[in-house]
Parts: C-alpha cells; sequence; structure tokens
C-alpha cells in the first residue's frame, strides 16, 4: 500500500515533520509511505518546503525588529536546474525575537527580512522567492524590506528616514533607484485584511504587538501615508495587504511581488497533486480540525486534491469538531485517549502513533472499498 503522509504542524507539540514521522512510526512496516509536509506560510513554511524538495538552509547575519544583529536561515533548493528561496518573515522579524515587554511597534522594521531576500539574491542567485508571512513584530508596511533592497524613504528636506514607523510619520519623498533588481517573488498568505481601517493591519494586528490605542492611530495614519506618497492606494486594498504589519503591502508595492493563499503555494511548488494521485491513501492532520479548518487551512486542501483524484483520505489531530469531519473519509482524534489536554500534547508523538496502529483495519478498509 502506498501512503502519502501530508500534515501540518500540531502546534505547540509537534512541527509538520514531526507529525508525518508520528504517523508513519503506527503504520505496518511493509507499507509505502511518503512525507510531504504542508504549511500556510507561517511557522514551519521552510521546514515544509525542504522536506518536500530536498533542500537545505542557509545562515546568514541580519537585524531583528529592533535593529539588532541576530543570526537567521532560510531556505535554498533546486527546481528545474534553478535556485528557490524560501523565506519566512518570521525569522528575522517575528514576534518570537521580541520580548512582550520590549515589543514596539512605533520602532520596529521588517529590514532583517529585506536583508534575507538580497542574501538569496545576490549570494545564491535566487530566481525566485517564496515568502512567508505571519507572526511579525512590525507594523513597517514593509518598508524596512523595501529599504534592505535599496529604497529610500526621505523626508520633506530629502533627508533619509529610518524605515520605522515612527520616522516614517514624515514621509514625503521615495526613491527607488537604488533598488536592487528583483526575480519573482511569490508570497504565501493567508489573511485578506487591507492596508489600513478598520480591518487595517494596526487596528487588527497591532494590539498583539504591543500597540496602545494611541498607537493604533497612529500607526495606521502612517500606514495610510505611505501608500498615498508612494502611490500605492490600489496595493493597499488588495486583500492581504495588511498581512504582517503590511508587509504584504510593501511586497506589493516595492517588490512586484504575487499574493497567493498560503496552502496554494506549498501544493503547486510541491506538486502535490500528482503525489497524491499516486498514492493509495493519503493521511494529513494539524493540532485542531475544527472551523478554521474550513477556511482553507492545510489539511482542508489536502482533503479537496484527494477527493478530486479519487484517494481516500484520514485526518489525525488533537482534536476534532464535527464541522471539520464530513472533509474527510475518516478522522481520528488524540482525545479518544481521554486524557489532560497538557499530556496530550507533551505525549503527541507517541499518542499519534499509538492512535494510527490502533485503527489499521479502519485504514485498509477505506483502501478496499
Amino acid at each position: 500500500m502506498r501512503v502519502l503522509l501530508a500534515c501540518d504542524k500540531f502546534k505547540g507539540s509537534m512541527g509538520a515533520v514531526e507529525a508525518c514521522e508520528a504517523i508513519r512510526a503506527g503504520l505496518p512496516a511493509e507499507w509505502q509511505t511518503s512525507i510531504c509536509p504542508i504549511a500556510d506560510g507561517g511557522e514551519g513554511f521552510v521546514d515544509a518546503m525542504l522536506a518536500g524538495s530536498g533542500g537545505e538552509r542557509v545562515i546568514e547575519h541580519c537585524l531583528d525588529p529592533l535593529g539588532r544583529p541576530v543570526e537567521s536561515s532560510y531556505g535554498i533548493y533546486r527546481s528545474n536546474g534553478e535556485t528557490v528561496a524560501v523565506i519566512e518573515m518570521s525569522a528575522a522579524s517575528g514576534i518570537w525575537r521580541v520580548p512582550a515587554e520590549e515589543r514596539d511597534p512605533r520602532h520596529s522594521s521588517t529590514y532583517g527580512t529585506g536583508e534575507l531576500m538580497r542574501h538569496a539574491i545576490e549570494v545564491h542567485g535566487a530566481v525566485r522567492l517564496l515568502v512567508g508571512i505571519g507572526g511579525s513584530a512590525t507594523n513597517d508596511g514593509g518598508a524596512g524590506m523595501a529599504a534592505a533592497l535599496g529604497v529610500k524613504f526621505l523626508n520633506a528636506r530629502g533627508e533619509a528616514l529610518l524605515p520605522i514607523p515612527e520616522d516614517l510619520a514624515n514621509l514625503a519623498t521615495i526613491d527607488e533607484s537604488a533598488r536592487i533588481s528583483l526575480p519573482e517573488i511569490i508570497v504565501a498568505c493567508d489573511v485578506d485584511n487591507p492596508l489600513t481601517g478598520s480591518r487595517g493591519a494596526s487596528a487588527v494586528f497591532g494590539p498583539q504587538k504591543g500597540a496602545t490605542p494611541e498607537d493604533v492611530g497612529f500607526l495606521d495614519a502612517t500606514l495610510g501615508r505611505l501608500a498615498t506618497i508612494s502611490g500605492g492606494e490600489t496595493f493597499a486594498v488588495t486583500p492581504g495587504a495588511g498581512a504582517a504589519g503590511g508587509l504584504g503591502f510593501g511586497l506589493l508595492r516595492f517588490a512586484g511581488a504575487k499574493l497567493v493563499p498560503g496552502f496554494d503555494l506549498v501544493a503547486e511548488a510541491l506538486g502535490l497533486a500528482a503525489r497524491i494521485t499516486d498514492a493509495d491513501l493519503v493521511i494529513t492532520g494539524e493540532g485542531s480540525l475544527d472551523s478554521q479548518t474550513l477556511g482553507g487551512k492545510g489539511p482542508a486542501g489536502i482533503a479537496g486534491l484527494a477527493k478530486a483524484a479519487g484517494v481516500p483520505v484520514v485526518a489525525i489531530a488533537g482534536r476534532v469538531e464535527d464541522a471539520a469531519r464530513p472533509l474527510f473519509d475518516a478522522t481520528l482524534s488524540l482525545e479518544t485517549f481521554g486524557l489532560p489536554v497538557a499530556e496530550c500534547i507533551a505525549r503527541a508523538p507517541e499518542l499519534v502513533s499509538r492512535l494510527v496502529s490502533g485503527h489499521e483495519g479502519l485504514l485498509r478498509s477505506l483502501v478496499a472499498r
């Protein structure tokens, strides 16, 4: 039996690769298994892409959201003889980089993300960048990223501004003449927020980054100014422009990027449709299968591809809500062990393996029917 294991992360307990391996450990040894970890563009995006492509990580020094030097990384792999770079913006500019008491979106920047992009282009010759955006500590509209690529932000006296909201409030002109030449950039984005307004980056995501109500108003006005002065009003209302503190906007306006749903990007890059067609059974999963799963999360995408190919699909999760069950031919949940949630999280790899091995008969019946 040929089984494709295509899991997303089990947040707080297992990464996508570890989840796939836990399932594999519970399957009969004679079954032919292959893993294809998935991600939606956030945490685990690079790992998933490298696991599926056979690429490698590159270590590089860059700046964190507050301009402090840190060591970060991104992925590189070859596709049709060309170099593709896979970057998570959170690797350099993520909220995890800044302790809660130090979070300050007025003075934070995506400059480090731009440094990783530039390194991939100039050092490794990447002809395509796949950028996952999410989990940011920033609210700069992607100005920091653009500055690292050579864009200059100037005040009314023609003086250079730091690419942080506190300075960008004085933005008068933008000089893009020194921006480096960029390859194709495709962005994994799974939110549809515009840049500004009540559903914009500042109002919706600013508070979790340390923004006070006063900060939210200031940041929203600053992003609006950035959009106007850059001539990017159309980009500002594009769904996803408000992702990662407006980095979605910055990538659209200053880098000519294309925003796509995260799962679609992963699926296309890894050839998921063809891999599913070649399987007798597909097993997917993530930490929780619930109403949010219906909104295009990875397991739902896997289920759609499997249904289209006529291949049975099983989902495994820490918890499963009834709303998600119809997507799959069968669902298995760690809830059936009757253990406290904390224990399920701590013992997730072991319990997932046990759950799978205990349902071998079910898996065989799905393929045989």
